[in-house]
């Protein structure tokens, strides 16, 4: 069974996730980041979908959004995907080798609270977490990055990187003001075990009581379930 929501319902904010076969490095040179934006900005102009968060790495993405029609989700990352599958496949020479990507895309809801506030800090220091940049923000294919861009205009900032700034949507929540300092400290073990089983069992994002409501909602209640086969129960012996 797919360990992802099997739709999104509107009003949600979602973290959604893809990454590449056998941890490929799709994005292999500033070309390769350069080419995805592009497909971002375009897939946008045809399926308009609120985004609040984003970060490219080497081997995967990560986009928190806020669908608000029924479809919008889907549509989007179907697109984004399916475009950039086939384009990278041309770029790089190597039409009819296969998949691109692992499979289709995985998303996970997210209540939109202090938990909201994690999952996009998180995602936004992926890179400084994988020892790619001395501080999150400096990284440029990210949602730090391209916010602080759109306060640039070009030629400070590229225009493209200055576009995907303006695509970003207001939070749902506050976002602190010392927010790229916040997003640049380290993260607690268990802010970062909550994110990690969230990914790993695919399991709503947010405080015990709504991740229960919301599984049950998605039908996802196998994501709360531990993983292994359950004990076994020893019979009584006989008297």
């Amino acid at each position: 069974m797919s360990r992802t929501a099997r739709y999104a319902p509107p009003g949600l904010v979602y973290h959604v996730l893809n990454r590449s076969v056998g941890k490929m490095k799709m994005f292999r040179r500033d070309p390769d980041y350069d080419a995805f934006e592009r497909i971002i900005l375009e897939t946008h102009e045809r399926c308009p979908l609120p985004l609040l968060a984003y970060c490219i790495m080497p081997t995967h993405w990560h986009f928190v959004v806020w669908p608000q029609k029924e479809g919008e989700l889907t549509d989007f990352f179907r697109r984004l995907a399916h475009t950039h599958a086939m384009r990278w496949r041309v770029s790089h020479h190597t039409v009819g080798y296969g998949h691109l990507y692992q499979g289709r895309f995985k998303s996970f809801p997210v209540k939109r609270d202090d938990y909201f506030l994690t999952l996009c800090r998180y995602v936004e220091r992926n890179p400084l977490t994988a020892g790619l940049c001395d501080r999150a923000e400096q990284w440029p294919y990210t949602s730090l990055h391209a916010r602080a861009a759109h306060a640039s205009p070009p030629p400070i900032a590229s225009s493209q990187t200055h576009r995907l700034g303006a695509l970003l949507t207001e939070w749902p929540v506050h976002r602190p003001a010392d927010w790229i300092e916040h997003v640049n400290r380290p993260m607690t073990e268990k802010e970062l075990e909550r994110v990690r089983l969230s990914l790993k069992r695919g399991q709503p994002l947010g405080p015990d009581p709504w991740t229960r409501q919301t599984a049950s909602r998605l039908n996802l209640q196998h994501t709360l379930r531990r993983e292994g086969r359950p004990p076994s129960k020893k019979k009584k012996k006989e008297k």
